[in-house]
């Protein structure tokens, strides 16, 4: 089974218009799945883009519930909206695998996984499993999440990632990005890393300066390393440039041109 993670900024322009989807380069993603199906497994994970950010950033969505009933209960009002914009991301998403002959199934990831101060505490993986047997595609998205400190929260595509691989333990897991992997430095001034190890990624991540978040609510490269990091425990992990037709191809069969983490 392998697992891909589509970032926002692949599928939708995050400084454009909301809620916008690019729909060609999905569904070249797509036809380069359906390559590989049913011979492989795919789970596939989806981020916010323009979509599911611009609501959780404007309700404050990751500072939880505050005790306030006015302020709390806007901030209600903003954890729906969020997640009724990541449904319709979804929907796009699916409907462009079925457009294919695909049989993708939206698994709702607020449904499923429940938070802690932002990490993961408990996930049903029997539907993802009956799913696989069955030889569906389930697609999740980041989403909100109800938090049991906090009462409510966001849960990224990228911890959803390193949940579903300690979990699950495929075969590789695939993060498409706008770029061509992880870079040393910043990307076009720092130089491209085609091979890195576990051990490798600590200091990487102190010379990137990854000791707080990154600029969107999710946590940006900084924290796809750290869970990356995670991952590598369990799986290989590829970073590959969604962009750019072939890329996911080539990391699905080994050869790719991008970033391998092992």
């Amino acid at each position: 089974m392998i697992l891909i993670k589509i970032g926002g900024s692949v599928f939708s322009d995050k400084r454009g218009e909301p809620e916008n989807f690019d729909s060609p380069t999905v569904g070249r993603i797509v036809r380069e799945m359906a390559e590989f199906y049913p011979g492989e497994e795919f789970i596939l994970v989806h981020g916010g883009g323009s979509f599911g950010h611009r609501h959780a950033g404007q309700y404050a969505i990751r500072e939880g519930l505050s005790g306030n009933a006015e302020r709390d209960g806007r901030k209600k009002i903003g954890f729906s909206f969020t997640h009724q914009s990541m449904l319709r991301a979804n929907a796009a998403f699916i409907d462009m695998f079925l457009s294919q002959d695909l049989p993708a199934f939206s698994v709702s990831t607020s449904s499923v996984f429940v938070t802690e101060k932002g990490e993961v505490v408990y996930a049903d993986m029997e539907i993802l499993r009956r799913l696989l047997d069955l030889e569906f595609i389930p697609v999740l998205f980041g989403d909100v999440s109800v938090d049991v400190a906090q009462g409510i929260d966001i849960l990224s595509g990228d911890q959803i990632m390193a949940y579903l691989t300690k979990m699950l333990r495929p075969k590789k897991a695939i993060f498409l990005m706008d770029v061509d992997g992880i870079y040393d430095g910043e990307p076009g001034e720092g130089t491209l890393i085609h091979e890195l190890t576990r051990d490798e990624v600590p200091a990487l991540l102190e010379r990137l300066h990854c000791t707080a978040a990154g600029t969107d609510v999710t946590g940006g490269i900084c924290n796809k390393l750290k869970k990356a990091y995670e991952m590598a425990n369990y799986t290989e992990v590829w970073f590959v440039n969604g962009r750019v037709p072939g890329r996911l191809a080539g990391a699905i069969m080994g050869n790719g041109f991008g970033t391998r983490l092992r």
